[in-house]
C-alpha cells in the first residue's frame, strides 16, 4: 500500500485551509446560477486526510459527496440545524457499517478525522465549489451553537483561524 507522502508527491496535493491535502481534479464548463452568482455545474477534488491533518470544522452552501479511495477509513463528523451531531465512516468494510460514499447536505457544518493513517478520497461539490461559500469556523464560535459537543469542537474546530 502506498504512504500518505506517495499519494501527495504522486497526485500533487496541496494543504487545504480546513486541514489534509488537495488538488482540484474537475470542474463543470456549464455555469449554474446560485445566490446572484455563477458556479460551476461540479467540482471535485482529490482530498488525503492524515490522523494529523484532519479536516476541519467547515460549513459549504453546496452539496458535498465524498467517494472511499484508498487508506483507512475516515469519519465524517456532523454538526446540524437542529443541535444534533452524527457520524458516518466512510471506508470499505461496509459489512462493518463504512460505507463507500457519503453525502454531506448542504448548510452541515463537518470535519472530518482519520484513526491510523491516511484517508484518500475525491469530493464533488454540486453546484461547484467556490470559497466564497466556505466558512471555517472556531471553537468558540462552535461552542456558543453547540455546547452539548465540546469534546468534538475541540477536537475539530481551529482555536483561531489559520491565515
Amino acid at each position: 500500500m502506498k504512504t500518505a507522502q506517495e499519494w501527495i508527491n504522486e497526485l500533487g496535493l496541496e494543504p487545504h485551509p480546513e486541514g489534509g491535502y488537495f488538488i482540484q481534479t474537475d470542474k463543470g464548463e456549464q455555469p449554474v446560477h446560485s445566490n446572484e452568482t455563477s458556479l460551476p455545474l461540479y467540482t471535485n477534488i482529490y482530498f488525503l486526510l492524515t490522523t494529523e491533518s484532519a479536516s476541519h470544522f467547515h460549513r459549504l452552501t453546496s452539496d458535498e459527496l465524498w467517494f472511499y479511495h484508498a487508506g483507512s477509513a475516515l469519519t465524517v463528523h456532523e454538526l446540524h440545524p437542529d443541535g444534533s451531531y452524527h457520524q458516518h465512516l466512510v471506508g470499505l468494510e461496509v459489512a462493518n457499517g463504512e460505507r463507500l460514499h457519503h453525502t454531506v447536505p448542504a448548510g452541515t457544518i463537518f470535519g472530518s478525522t482519520v484513526e491510523e493513517g491516511y484517508a484518500l478520497v475525491s469530493c464533488t461539490v454540486i453546484p461547484g465549489f467556490d470559497f466564497s461559500d466556505f466558512k471555517l469556523f472556531t471553537q468558540t464560535e462552535l461552542l456558543t451553537l453547540y455546547p452539548e459537543h465540546k469534546e468534538i469542537i475541540t477536537k475539530l474546530a481551529y482555536e483561531t483561524l489559520p491565515e
